[in-house]
């Protein structure tokens, strides 16, 4: 029988797995997870998955080499999201082990979390709401509508289309940046330059992938090139907006306010001393967080342990001319190198 093990601990499992997706996968196997309210640890899985042959990885721990050195029997590693960055690649490949991710299943539900904020931002909900709440008259303000406001996307992949529909079923202008997206001529979206986009935006979603080439894409400079009036949306990760200039920005009015879904914080969180700024308004890392988007990525590994038992090659594998050891013991048909 195939073991499986799940890098997810109890609440993990709960919230970005879900009971539908685990009753399916334990019918395929032997399967066992992290049973523990304490987030898992590398030795955790060292200890726990020593004879396993295939791990469902969640965001943490890290899938590296250290751990993947310790697991004899490991032969795929399947991460549940796209983002594959914990996991050591250089290292499966040498030790033959299968990487594949799950396909974007959360393009809906991060894209209704930014229009969720623009409006909060735009009326002022959540300053009224805490004001409320702390037991103080909140003073009414002004707000703005999004129709005829201007969105500016950094990112047009999955969530950045996804959201540019919306943006534009409530009437605001849709720009986007993106070196790497077509734009069809006859879109209501319109291509700018980064420089142009942030100059001309009311709000700015940042969706951009985090790469070497995203690192530090919004600093000082980018704040300063926006108008005083706009706000700033991070929905992608922290690597992509110095965070420093980001209080610095916020401090001195460069823009109106943010909202964060991410920072550098503990689980991709945004740091409190971000989040907790009157400017900001923050979310610690939820905005894939619903059933839908959660069971989507699940059903992929599901979906793709059945197919290595099956002897198939999963998609989206992610090195699959390397995987030596998931081809013996599956017994996989691998593309030539």
């Amino acid at each position: 029988m195939t073991r499986i093990f799940l890098t997810h601990n109890r609440a993990a499992l709960r919230h970005y797995y879900g009971d539908r997706a685990f009753q399916l996968l334990t019918a395929l196997g032997d399967v066992r997870f992290h049973d523990s309210d304490a987030e898992t640890t590398r030795d955790d899985v060292i200890r726990q998955a020593r004879d396993c042959d295939i791990l469902v990885s969640f965001r943490v721990p890290a899938i590296d080499a250290e751990l993947m050195q310790a697991l004899p029997n490991l032969a795929a590693v399947c991460r549940v999201a796209v983002d594959i960055r914990n996991i050591d690649l250089e290292c499966a490949n040498r030790l033959g082990i299968l990487v594949t991710r799950a396909t974007p299943g959360f393009g809906p539900s991060v894209a209704e979390w930014i229009i969720g904020v623009m409006i909060s931002m735009a009326r002022h909900i959540d300053a009224a709401s805490a004001a409320y709440r702390a037991g103080r008259e909140p003073v009414p303000l002004m707000g703005r509508e999004l129709r005829g406001a201007t969105l500016g996307i950094i990112g047009y992949g999955t969530i950045g289309q996804y959201l540019a529909n919306l943006a534009s079923g409530f009437g605001m202008n849709v720009l986007v940046n993106d070196p790497y997206a077509v734009v069809e001529p006859d879109s209501d979206v319109q291509p700018r330059s980064l420089e142009d986009l942030l100059a001309q935006s009311d709000f700015v979603a940042c969706l951009a992938p985090a790469t070497a080439e995203t690192a530090n894409l919004i600093n000082l400079s980018r704040f300063q090139q926006m108008q005083r009036s706009a706000y700033f949306i991070n929905a992608s990760r922290a690597e992509l907006v110095n965070e420093q200039d980001l209080l610095q920005a916020l401090d001195e009015g460069l823009i109106a306010g943010c909202a964060l879904d991410v920072g550098s914080s503990k689980d991709q969180m945004p740091p409190l001393r971000l989040a907790s700024h009157p400017r900001v308004l923050a979310t610690p890392h939820v905005g894939g967080l619903t059933p839908e988007a959660s069971e989507h990525q699940a059903m992929d590994s599901v979906r793709q342990v059945q197919a290595l038992i099956l002897g198939q090659l999963p998609e989206p594998s992610i090195n699959a001319a390397h995987a030596s050891r998931a081809r013996d013991r599956f017994g996989l048909v691998l593309p030539q190198t």
